[in-house]
């Protein structure tokens, strides 16, 4: 009899956990030995953004939007608690006089709140699975405590504290009561285990994985820079735009493209607009992975600007196409994949002349884009899924 295997999901819209979560389902499904179920609380768009193999079961929990003003609050409530919720609707309603408005939202706020915990606990209780994988801090507190004692239990955490140990403990106190904590990068699995060394949870290292590897890549031709990812603060994609223009200035005459969407991108649309950069920058919104492939293989440098980042998977998929890719160190995933003056470059403190510079460079010598390029594909033969996904059967047949 086949084990039965369910990932806890919040949502399967955009963003990269969502990404790894369809990757890791498609991986483990085509082994033919295991039946996989992925279990999302809400259904924002009908169908998951990413594309699982149809021998993947998809169930909701919530089969219905928020009930709330989600064009504005969805990326805000998965992010935060309700309390924090409220707050902003507070700050948002009451200097526009909207009574009625803040009182509705915030009521159903909480209401939302409880209704996702209540429908996790009902279905901890009923399931059959064998093994479940949970991949947010609030659901792995909740498998612990309402998981089946004879289920393994597994959390995968996405995230890098970065140097905010609040967070590292609350993800030390969520998952106390599992048997193992999957962390995406070395450091982090290093990080953790010496937290949690007091706990029966084991603490596994296991990267994302690439479902496969395009078999045509960039020309390094193209005078195209770009960038994939969430428009959020973390990204730092107002840095990239800064240092675009700086670019610029100094006759630089490639063109951005930036693929992803986000609560950012009305900020980044208007210093677009103010520094006339209409003609030089694409702002894409969301494509799928088709699409990025696509574009990527139109580009010649990928440059990531993000202040944090637990793996960047990205940058993986950048070097696939063939890619160059740079990075700020502050991105302590992206230290994880790029091995600097070989696939690519790493700039030290956030140092935008540095980075600047390092761009410069690359966009005059098409030999060290390739070259670069060139091992940056080689490195990433290690993180097929293929190759990922037997360590994910190590832990599943708790070897």
């Amino acid at each position: 009899m086949r084990k039965k295997i369910a990932i806890l999901a919040l949502h399967l819209g955009y963003g990269g956990v969502e990404k790894a979560i369809t990757s890791l389902a498609n991986s483990l499904v085509k082994l033919n030995k295991y039946e996989i179920e992925v279990v999302s609380i809400y259904n924002l768009y009908g169908k998951p953004i990413f594309s699982f193999d149809p021998k993947v079961k998809i169930t909701y929990l919530i089969d219905t939007d928020l009930p709330i003003k989600v064009s504005k609050y969805k990326d805000l409530f998965f992010k935060f608690h309700w309390f924090h919720l409220t707050k902003l609707l507070f700050n948002d309603y009451i200097f526009k006089l909207k009574f009625s408005e803040l009182f509705k939202d915030s009521f159903n706020s909480i209401f939302m709140y409880s209704k996702r915990a209540n429908s996790v606990r009902k279905y901890l209780k009923k399931t059959d699975a064998d093994v479940i994988i949970s991949t947010r801090t609030f659901l792995n507190e909740w498998l612990g405590e309402y998981g089946k004692d004879k289920i393994t239990k597994i959390g995968w955490e996405h995230n890098h504290y970065h140097d905010n140990i609040k967070y590292a403990m609350d993800v030390v106190r969520s998952a106390k009561n599992l048997d193992y904590l999957v962390l995406v990068s070395k450091g982090l699995q290093k990080f953790y285990k010496q937290k949690m060394h007091s706990y029966k949870c084991r603490c596994v290292y296991i990267p994302n994985a690439l479902e496969n590897i395009p078999k045509t890549k960039s020309s390094l031709t193209n005078e195209n820079f770009i960038s994939v990812g969430r428009l959020s603060p973390e990204k730092g994609y107002l840095d990239l735009l800064k240092i675009y223009l700086d670019l610029k200035n100094k006759n630089c005459r490639w063109h951005l493209d930036i693929v992803g969407d986000g609560n950012e991108r009305e900020k980044l649309e208007s210093f677009i607009k103010n520094n006339n950069l209409e003609n030089d920058v694409t702002l894409h919104g969301f494509k799928n992975s088709k699409e990025i492939e696509k574009l990527m293989q139109k580009s010649s440098i990928y440059i990531m600007t993000s202040y944090t980042e637990s793996f960047g998977i990205v940058l993986l998929e950048a070097m696939s196409n063939g890619l160059p890719c740079l990075a700020f160190d502050s991105a302590e995933g992206a230290k994880e994949i790029i091995t600097s003056g070989r696939d690519g470059y790493l700039i030290k403190h956030r140092n935008f002349k540095a980075m600047e510079k390092k761009i410069l460079d690359l966009t005059k010598d098409i030999d060290a884009r390739k070259k670069l390029g060139k091992n940056g594909r080689e490195k990433i033969k290690s993180y097929i899924s293929d190759n990922i996904c037997e360590s994910w059967e190590k832990i599943i047949e708790r070897k």
